[in-house]
């Protein structure tokens, strides 16, 4: 599932510049996972739960869409690197 990272660890500043830069934190949206299990390939994919409940019903519906096209792309392109890369060796019969 999508995640949040906190700030790294920096040397805390002295100085009390307000036009310092502050922390921030990194916030992992949306992920693509694509995995393999002999030959076949499985892509997935997910959103940070805040975003979920931030859209409205047809918004999601529209990142449900353009998400089930992006895992369709994204495996169908590592399943052909993937057939192209590692051959499946003859058997024995």
């Amino acid at each position: 599932m999508a995640r949040m990272v906190p700030p790294s660890e920096q040397p805390d500043k002295t100085s009390s510049d307000d036009n310092a830069p502050h922390p921030t934190w990194d916030v992992e949206l949306l992920r693509v996972l694509v995995s393999r299990k002999g030959t076949q390939v499985e892509a997935q994919w997910a959103i940070h739960p805040q975003l979920k409940q931030d859209l409205l019903p047809n918004e999601w519906q529209e990142v449900m869409d353009l998400m089930a096209k992006a895992t369709d792309i994204v495996g169908d392109r590592f399943s052909k690197a993937l057939s192209e890369a590692d051959p499946m060796p003859p058997g024995n019969a």
